[in-house]
């Protein structure tokens, strides 16, 4: 018997165009699609996963290797690929009823600062998961799907919100950060979000209310986690 049904959103984004015109090639992070599915279905949740019209993005190869996304990185990789083969074709975010889900998470790879922003049915949907109460997740990049919930004033649902995200500082590091058309952590302090971070690819969550945010890969299970304890209260 599960627990309830849990909704991954994936962007549906390969590649990442620059200001200077080239193309970056992107796709999902392992661990932070990987980590949250395994701590969700342990405890019971069965998990579901939608993009923008059901397109499953690629695996971004930097999530595949052990230099950057550390020593875990094949183990996150074959989890994340048997998730995806076993869920099949990947729903499409206009299928989506949110009444079905108990939890809406938001993983990241550079994609969701692609398409999700932008997406206006990821935004109603965010809309109505967060007026019901229901727990949001979104780490690393996945918090540039936040920034698709707005009103039809052009007013963003999760101003004054406190929240983690990719840092700067973290994008400056990975090497993405010259040339990236805008940075998330900055773009969601300009909208009036309450942006923190902590220790670059260290573990730092925070919770505000039903929206939980993770900073980087390092956070996703730790995200999940606090989802979880806060669906079983």
């Amino acid at each position: 018997m599960s627990n309830g049904k849990v909704l991954i959103v994936m962007s549906a984004a390969a590649v990442w165009e620059r200001t200077d015109g080239s193309a970056y090639p992107t796709g999902y992070w392992a661990e932070e699609l990987a980590a949250p599915h395994e701590q969700f279905v342990k405890a019971g949740y069965t998990v579901d996963f939608a993009s923008p019209g059901g397109v499953l993005q690629p695996l971004d190869a930097h999530s595949a290797d052990p230099s950057l996304a550390g020593p875990e990185a094949a183990r996150w990789v074959e989890r994340a690929e048997e998730a995806l083969r076993e869920f099949g074709p990947l729903l499409s975010l206009s299928e989506v009823d949110i009444a079905d889900y108990v939890a809406v998470v938001l993983p990241g790879g550079h994609g969701p600062v692609v398409d999700l922003y932008q997406d206006a049915t990821l935004g109603r949907l965010l809309t109505a998961a967060d007026a019901a109460g229901k727990p949001i997740g979104a780490v690393c990049h996945g918090p540039a799907g936040l920034l698709s919930a707005v009103d039809s004033e052009g007013e963003w649902l999760f101003s004054g919100r406190s929240m983690a995200a990719f840092t700067d500082e973290e994008e400056q590091i990975f090497g993405t950060a010259e040339g990236a058309p805008w940075l998330l952590a900055t773009r969601l302090r300009e909208r009036g979000a309450k942006h923190s971070g902590g220790a670059p690819y260290q573990p730092y969550t925070v919770q505000d209310g039903n929206l939980f945010t993770g900073q980087n890969p390092a956070s996703s299970a730790p995200m999940a986690d606090a989802m979880i304890t806060a669906l079983a209260g």
